[in-house]
């Protein structure tokens, strides 16, 4: 096996999908790419079993005589070719020892390689549905509600997020039983009602792949019970959907919450920010209490007798009420929301405040964010 490549573009292309590789001792020739050589098309592919990424690159110089894949090791060959970002790189693989050499100018390298013959096979999309989805929506989407998701291994289905889609509308949603964001789109639909619940590291992949594109693309999704597979230009990613019921989400929502607060996001989330640096390091509760125009927030650490307080002005329609919530959850939620003001819908101080990106004059969209965060119970 023969061939020469550009430098920064192989740099770029094992940069892409190197996060996939994870040391695994049971079966450690993951811990290499796959090199496959098919003509003058060169497919680089990293896995972890659950999740298989592939990227092709178009040669000019290629000769797959004698030996068509390779793997290589994947931490050292990242580390030397992104040293070579402007120079053409000429690879030559040794059929009999896998030994394979790299030679730039006057360097050359060698690194052992292994037969590819281990190396496990990408899962096969069988009897699949396809939809097409704009890469925008999806990045937006993964954006939004990823971390909300939970890291409980004990609870899987909460790993990941939800993806549903109905005839009028696509949903995704991440939860972790303390937050929950639910964002969804009316302008994308799909005739037959879909379901399943993609995994967090295949997601977040896709989206440090996609933001790379300065121009909106198609992205087809082929999927079947078990995977699914996204495919986009010269990408392709696969991976094994998360088994199990989704919690119902919708139940979790309240419906009647007649305290609304309207307030500058920036200021809000200066203000948390600031006054949580004061709160119990375990509970992170911050306290806001609300009445007229006026939001006062609170925190206190009694252990170490620190405490902070500050007055914003807001706009506010409801029952005077004092509600705490964990400052870590609040700060993620508004970092996430892109408008000047947010509106905050609550309850009473036991039931979930509802967090949604507020305009204004607000004009008819295709798109709504709705995130939820439970109160902690405030201390006397």
């Amino acid at each position: 096996m023969k061939f020469i490549v550009h430098g920064g573009t192989l740099s770029r292309s094992l940069q892409s999908i190197y996060s996939v590789i994870t040391s695994n001792k049971a079966v450690p020739i993951l811990d290499n790419f796959l090199f496959q050589l098919d003509g003058k098309t060169l497919s680089i592919t990293a896995s972890d079993i659950e999740t298989t990424a592939t990227v092709k690159l178009e040669l000019n110089d290629a000769d797959a005589s004698g030996l068509t894949q390779i793997a290589v090791p994947a931490k050292i060959l990242s580390d030397i070719v992104k040293t070579f970002s402007d120079v053409p790189l000429s690879f030559i693989v040794n059929k009999d020892t896998f030994v394979v050499e790299i030679t730039s100018g006057e360097g050359k390298y060698k690194l052992a390689g292994i037969s590819a013959d281990e190396y496990p096979r990408m899962a096969s999309v069988d009897d699949a549905s396809q939809i097409t989805i704009p890469s925008s929506l999806l990045v937006n989407a993964i954006a939004k509600t990823i971390f909300a998701t939970s890291n409980d291994e004990a609870r899987p289905q909460m790993t990941g997020v939800l993806c549903e889609q109905t005839d009028n509308h696509i949903t995704f949603v991440g939860t972790d039983s303390h937050k929950l964001v639910r964002y969804r789109r009316t302008d994308f639909s799909n005739d037959t009602p879909i379901s399943f619940i993609l995994p967090k590291k295949p997601l977040n992949l896709l989206r440090n792949i996609l933001v790379t594109y300065k121009e909106d693309i198609d992205i087809l999704m082929d999927y079947n019970v078990k995977n699914v597979e996204f495919s986009f230009e010269n990408y392709s990613i696969v991976c094994r959907l998360i088994e199990g019921k989704y919690p119902n989400y919708e139940a979790a929502i309240p419906k009647e919450n007649p305290n609304k607060l309207i307030i500058d996001r920036i200021g809000f989330l200066s203000s948390v920010k600031r006054v949580s640096l004061f709160a119990n390091q375990s509970t992170q509760q911050v306290r806001l209490k609300l009445s007229g125009n006026e939001l006062i927030i609170s925190a206190e650490d009694f252990d170490f007798s620190n405490a902070a307080k500050e007055k914003l002005s807001c706009n506010f329609t409801g029952e005077e009420l004092e509600i705490g919530f964990n400052s870590r959850y609040l700060l993620e939620m508004l970092n996430n929301i892109d408008t000047e003001n947010v509106l905050i819908e609550m309850s009473q101080p036991n039931r979930a405040g509802i967090l949604y990106p507020y305009e204004e004059k607000a004009e008819e969209t295709t798109e709504s964010i709705l995130m939820l965060v439970m109160p902690v119970m405030l201390a006397n």
